[in-house]
């Protein structure tokens, strides 16, 4: 079989103790029994390991920071579209969407250059400030939370919700607090690191699982695959898992995209309470970084999104395969100061 030649430009590749989906989507894609795919990274730091694996990313360029602004950006990315010709583009972190949303329809208007990603005003609708409405609106339990700018608001708060309680940033990081003291020092920690607000949210004792899913914008999920996480990092991150069959998730997963009319990966993340009942905590907007056991379960999600963003059709993934693990590692990656130097200074590897 004859695979279609693209090139597709993925950024997320800060593969570490907190991992970044682009290399898993990466690996996705370079198994894609459709496409021959040439693989563009995109990164924001020139330490981020996927720079430096060549036998999946082939050529590299830093691209200015969401701070820097929507045209800073677009110049970027048509100097790298000048050179390397694109055909879609994954973005995959959570604070460069916003930009990248706005920019999908001047990309494939005027240079061809496709995407698939959620409209702003769904994209909205999921954040954790508002995560609670979102829950009403697409009949899923969500546990009460509310959004502060001030520390001084706390107390009343978790009077309110009780403790322990869930400090977590509008993007990332999450802590839990057991004491109202424990929950303005997260309070700070978290808004130095990554700006206001913060969201306060009730705490749900269960065990937690994962969904990543994929929509087609017209309200099917094209693919849906849970996990359970077997091993936490010290911050909060899945080191192993494993995928496993939940009727009652997938109906979840699907009733979710099919209202919402997602476009795009997703994850969704769950407590299923000791009482039984499933709980969404959030629902980030890009693929999961551990996206690639979706792959090995036999649902390649990167390569669905890839074909989705060129027109083409996709029909529903109809199974999975449960009881497979994941199981991360690190290795060291040598690496030539000439690398890091040429990167550092002329954004290009």
């Amino acid at each position: 079989m004859n695979r279609r030649k693209i090139t597709v430009a993925v950024s997320g590749l800060n593969n570490i103790d907190s991992p970044g989906p682009g290399i898993p989507v990466i690996r996705g894609l370079k198994e894609s029994t459709q496409f021959d795919v040439r693989i563009i990274g995109l990164s924001y730091e020139n330490l981020e390991p996927g720079l430096y694996l060549h036998n999946l990313v082939d050529k590299s360029y830093s691209i200015p920071l969401p701070s820097a602004g929507m045209d800073s950006l677009l110049q970027r990315l048509l100097y790298i579209h000048s050179i390397e010709q694109l055909d879609v583009i994954i973005p995959n972190f959570d604070a460069e969407l916003h930009s990248f949303i706005k920019l999908s329809p001047i990309l494939k208007r005027d240079y061809g250059i496709a995407s698939f990603l959620p409209d702003l005003e769904t994209f909205e609708s999921r954040h954790k400030s508002v995560l609670y409405e979102f829950g009403e609106k697409n009949q899923v339990k969500v546990p009460q939370s509310k959004m502060v700018f001030s520390a001084n608001e706390i107390l009343a708060i978790g009077a309110n919700f009780g403790y322990p309680l869930v400090v977590k940033g509008k993007y990332y990081d999450a802590s839990i607090a057991a004491t109202p003291e424990q929950a303005v020092n997260y309070f700070h920690k978290i808004a130095n690191k990554w700006g206001l607000p913060i969201i306060l949210q009730e705490f749900v004792s269960g065990n937690e699982v994962n969904v990543t899913a994929i929509g087609d914008g017209k309200g099917n999920c094209i693919g849906a695959v849970p996990m359970r996480k077997l091993y936490i990092t010290d911050k909060g991150k899945a080191w192993a898992g494993i995928s496993l069959l939940d009727d009652e998730l997938i109906t979840i997963t699907n009733r979710v995209i099919s209202n919402s009319k997602w476009r795009g990966g997703c994850e969704l993340e769950f407590i299923k309470s000791k009482a039984g009942e499933y709980y969404l905590l959030e629902m980030n907007p890009r693929f999961p970084a551990w996206v690639y056991l979706a792959v090995g379960c036999g649902q390649n999600h990167p390569e669905a999104l890839v074909s989705m963003a060129l027109g083409l059709e996709v029909k529903p993934y109809q199974s999975y395969e449960n009881g497979k693990l994941f199981v991360r590692y690190s290795f060291d990656q040598i690496v030539d100061l000439a690398e890091f130097e040429k990167i550092s200074t002329l954004g290009e590897l």
